[in-house]
């Protein structure tokens, strides 16, 4: 028997809880992983708390993010023992996840855990940090260098914001950090932000074109926040678009598109190709600072995963939540 996060559906609505589970349970997959860290992203929030469909069929364990050992394998990539990981594949939406002590996945959405990192900061990372490091990299292929100017990260206490801060300032990026808890402004400088302004500057309905300040921006809002950042992008810059947290409407205009040349890039991270998802792993093990890593990260065992899903959609957690899976 294992533990594991399941969230059932009634005719009185989802309810999710800590359960038992034999591993009989386990839907197909060629290789058997022991999750020793998974992690709580906002999609995990959403779909242990109900509060979009994040979930396509029931009964669900959730958790699109995993790190843990190798049981058993019959993937020709993977041998009993191998350290591995998986970020999104669908896993915790229509495979069951990695809230759990195990998980059987299909081995071609599996990578090996660079040997920069251990289980738990590889979920300290996790699909927000791999998102981020994402957005990064559609930054530098569409020409913003540290020398075009600031970057504006949005969400920017989140999980997404919180590593993408980490990884331009160490890349030595001027970044300038959006949001709306004006008390994390400390904890943004910490991780090297070199300002940190309101995200009520951007929020609200704005010119179709504005003052240009932005050499590339990375973006987990939406809304009127990402079009008022394509607003204010410098010409040819490049606003890289990773998130909804604000809303999934766009109430922009293409001005910024034809009359400044700006990009707008979409980030995804859920069936990124591999090879996309070697390339930022690789670079997160070169570019990411562990001491700013840890700073951002606080770490909680599997059943107060429940209650902080609904503190995170609330905007009470900072950072980035690594489960304990075998706690």
């Amino acid at each position: 028997m294992f533990r594991a996060i399941l969230v059932e559906k009634s005719e009185s609505g989802q309810s999710a809880r800590v359960a038992e589970l034999d591993p009989s349970a386990l839907p197909p997959g060629d290789v058997l992983v022991q999750v020793e860290r998974s992690t709580l992203n906002y999609k995990d929030a959403l779909a242990i708390t109900g509060k979009a469909p994040v979930i396509r069929k029931f009964p669900m364990v959730p958790g699109i993010d995993g790190a843990g050992t190798v049981l058993e394998s019959s993937h020709p990539s993977f041998r009993a023992e191998d350290r591995v990981l998986v970020n999104g594949f669908g896993v915790g939406e229509n495979h069951w996840g990695c809230l759990a002590a195990r998980a059987r996945l299909d081995g071609n959405w599996l990578l090996p855990v660079p040997t920069a990192f251990t289980s738990t900061q590889a979920m300290a990372i996790g699909t927000a940090g791999y998102t981020a490091m994402l957005c990064v990299l559609a930054l530098e292929r569409h020409g913003v260098t540290p020398d075009k100017g600031e970057v504006l990260v949005t969400g920017a206490a989140g999980g997404v914001g919180s590593v993408a801060i980490a990884l331009l300032s160490k890349l030595g990026y001027r970044v300038v950090a959006s949001t709306g808890r004006a008390a994390e402004a400390p904890y943004l400088t910490g991780l090297g932000a070199a300002e940190v302004i309101d995200r009520a500057t951007l929020s609200a309905p704005g010119k179709p074109l504005q003052k240009e300040r932005w050499a590339g921006v990375v973006d987990s809002v939406g809304s009127h926040t990402l079009a008022n950042a394509c607003a204010a992008t410098r010409y040819g810059g490049t606003v890289a678009a990773c998130g909804l947290a604000g809303g999934m409407d766009l109430p922009a205009s293409v001005a910024p598109f034809i009359l400044r040349g700006v990009t707008l890039a979409g980030v995804d991270s859920v069936m990124a190709p591999m090879a996309l998802r070697r390339e930022a792993w690789q670079r997160l093990a070169r570019d990411v600072d562990p001491a700013r890593l840890a700073a951002m990260t606080q770490e909680i065992p599997l059943a107060e995963a429940i209650p902080v899903a609904a503190d995170l959609l609330a905007g009470k957690v900072r950072g980035r939540v690594v489960v304990d899976t075998t706690r």
